[in-house]
């Protein structure tokens, strides 16, 4: 076992202090000059060096969990913009329904206040079944409100049927573009210069889009756009009830009558309000 040689350590230590305090005025003095030592240049490019090759990966890390986020933050963003797009159609949609129905209203209003000379009432359409939509839809008002079978039904402009059932809350209401070969048999009058020729509404024509009036009495001429309402014959709807105007006219399949081919007044196929005709106003039908 060697023995341990304290002069030799202390000899060692007084060397490197040497060198250290040499290396120290060194580089102070070639600082206070502005230059740098070679070793103290090889140690701070080696220092550069391993700062770079540590820091690029970092930085590499670093923006691509930036991008990753931005993506993240970017979906959340058009998820959120795709709920208030899907919210805004659905408002646009509320809308434009709530503004068809403040149209009907203001439609059926226009009506009422034409109709001046009747006793009537308001009704909400609330069943129509798309087998017999041509045919027959429902009402909300029935017998506690004065309807009663036969009773003339208008929308918008004109007239669009007749109360065929009636129960105590809703009644069923036979359209004029019913099949039902009785449906359409209102008594019309045609109101041209020449005068007014009376008849009955026969069918609805789905290739016209029209009703037909057949039957008519005289000879009178009748002129496109002449005007077609309740005659009141028969007493099943009073008269002067607006129907429509005259589209043309033909005689029929035999050619002993002429059939007048009416365009409605009112849209038979948009209806969500309606009007019933009770009766004449100051009495009964």
């Amino acid at each position: 076992m060697k023995k341990f040689n304290p002069n030799k350590n202390i000899i060692i230590t007084l060397v490197l202090v040497i060198i250290v305090v040499i290396v120290i005025s060194v580089t102070a003095a070639q600082r206070a000059g502005g230059k740098n030592n070679p070793v103290q240049s090889a140690v701070n490019d080696g220092v550069s060096v391993i700062d770079k090759m540590i820091s690029a990966p970092a930085k590499a890390v670093a923006g691509s969990l930036a991008s990753l986020t931005d993506l993240f933050n970017t979906y959340d963003e058009n998820q959120r913009l795709k709920t208030k797009i899907d919210s805004y159609n659905e408002l646009a949609i509320q809308n434009d329904n709530y503004q068809k129905e403040i149209d009907a209203l203001k439609a059926e209003l226009a009506l009422n206040e034409t109709l001046t000379n009747y006793e009537k009432v308001t009704a909400n359409v609330i069943s129509r079944s798309p087998d017999t939509w041509q045919d027959v839809m429902v009402v909300d008002k029935g017998s506690a409100d004065g309807i009663e079978v036969n009773m003339a039904v208008m929308s918008q402009k004109g007239l669009i049927g007749r109360v065929i059932e009636v129960n105590t809350l809703s009644s069923k209401v036979e359209l004029l573009t019913s099949k039902n070969q009785n449906s359409n048999h209102f008594p019309v009058r045609v109101s041209s210069e020449n005068g007014d020729s009376y008849g009955l509404l026969k069918e609805f024509n789905d290739k016209e889009q029209a009703l037909v009036a057949t039957q008519l009495t005289g000879d009178t001429e009748i002129t496109v756009g002449s005007v077609v309402q309740t005659s009141g014959l028969g007493g099943n709807s009073p008269a002067n009830l607006p129907i429509g105007t005259v589209e043309k006219v033909e005689p029929d399949q035999y050619g002993l009558d002429r059939e007048v081919y009416v365009k409605p007044y009112a849209d038979l196929y948009g209806i969500t309000v309606v009007t019933i005709i009770q009766r004449s106003a100051g009495g009964n039908e």
